[in-house]
């Protein structure tokens, strides 16, 4: 079938109010200590963030940590009122180590956070906020089982029906008589969620789903059973909602094979370009759903990535573009409750809730950016095509 491209956003007029979902090596730290001093009295939070600084998952982590980080040194320098203190914590990517690192942080006196990074840590810290009334802000977990029922829990990036319902309708308003496998991850609740409802949504769109076949973070090793099953099943396309780690592998598995469909990612793919080791190569012509890219040639945006690539050595993910739009959503709302920073995390929580559904935020991943009151951000999303080892904007 022959591979069509266009603005993503053509797919996602039908879903409006939608709220969707650089690598540093090794040596980054479990803890990163407090950035920033406090500078002025009255105005000055203390903010920290939690992810994967080591292990599996590390890239996302230290993404989100080194955005938040470039967006507070930017907020400290300029005549904003504003003004923070900053630490970020490794949880790798487990949800008790994450309960521990919001703990340490609360410890520390962290007044508002940003993070954590992943969903299954996100899901259990917020339990936690909820109960604790700490505001978060969560720059790229995207189930809604982390803000379900908690009013102080919100989120930057897409949620998980989403991107399955828009991923669908893509296909099938683009990819006219596409023949679609779907490979996730069965005991994940990012990967469940948006299979879930993107077969549903295949169905409503008379989109034909050929074969579906999943996997468990035991068995992301080997995939040959998966893509033969795809292959035999005659799919051209192959929907992976799903990190970029096992995708890596489906990747080297379908070029061993000979198999060569259209596959087609989600955010969480964001990251496979600098994982190390993997042939780059392997993924061109490669789609995924992402609200960010660092090819985009807007002021702002190329402003970020000289900033993060000198002080990093990497090119930006979106997870880092998150988390960099993150600090400034908390910066407007802090703003606009009229908090300052000698009030305590539960006071700010309760001041915070009161203004997101009210406040609008133009940022790096979104232009806009609204929240209802369960914590859902809407935003349009794009999506970009891997050509040349890199992200390009169809």
């Amino acid at each position: 079938m022959k591979k069509k491209f266009v603005s993503f956003a053509m797919a996602m007029v039908m879903v409006l109010g939608l709220a969707a979902c650089g690598e540093k090596k090794a040596e980054t730290p479990a803890q990163t200590p407090a950035e920033t001093p406090a500078e002025a009295a009255g105005s000055t939070f203390k903010l920290g963030t939690i992810g994967p600084l080591t292990g599996d998952a590390a890239i996302y982590g230290q993404a989100v940590a080194n955005g938040a980080k470039i967006a507070v040194d930017e907020i400290n320098a300029s005549d904003s009122a504003i003004k923070f203190e900053f630490q970020s914590q490794d949880d790798e990517a487990d949800g008790e180590k994450s309960v521990n690192a919001y703990n340490t942080l609360m410890d520390w006196g962290m007044q508002v956070m940003v993070g954590p990074t992943t969903t299954g840590a996100s899901i259990a810290v917020s339990a936690q906020a909820n109960a604790d009334r700490t505001f978060m802000l969560t720059p790229s977990a995207s189930s809604v089982d982390v803000i379900d029922g908690k009013d102080n829990v919100f989120q930057v990036c897409f949620t998980d029906p989403n991107q399955g319902t828009g991923a669908a309708d893509y296909i099938a308003e683009n990819m006219a008589g596409a023949k679609v496998a779907v490979i996730y991850r069965n005991d994940d609740a990012y990967s469940q969620g948006i299979r879930d409802t993107f077969v549903s949504e295949a169905g409503a769109k008379g989109l034909e789903v050929v074969y579906e076949g999943t996997f468990t973070a035991d068995t992301a090793t080997d995939f040959s059973v998966q893509l033969t099953g795809a292959q035999s099943a005659g799919a051209d396309t192959v929907f992976l909602p799903i990190y970029y780690q096992p995708a890596s592998v489906i990747l080297n598995q379908a070029n061993a094979m000979g198999y060569a469909p259209t596959f087609f990612g989600v955010d969480g793919m964001d990251g496979i370009l600098t994982m190390e080791g993997f042939d780059t190569a392997l993924a061109e012509g490669v789609m995924l759903l992402t609200p960010f890219s660092a090819d985009a040639d807007d002021e702002r945006t190329q402003n970020f990535v000289k900033t993060y690539q000198d002080q990093f050595g990497d090119t930006p993910n979106q997870f880092a573009a998150d988390a960099y739009d993150g600090v400034y959503i908390v910066k407007a709302a802090l703003e606009a409750a009229g908090c300052t920073g000698d009030m305590s995390a539960a006071d700010i929580c309760e001041a915070l809730v009161g203004v997101m559904p009210s406040i609008s935020v133009d940022g790096l991943t979104g232009a806009g950016m609204t929240w209802d009151a369960s914590g859902a951000v809407s935003k349009a999303p794009m999506a970009v095509i891997i050509e040349n080892g890199t992200y390009v904007l169809p």
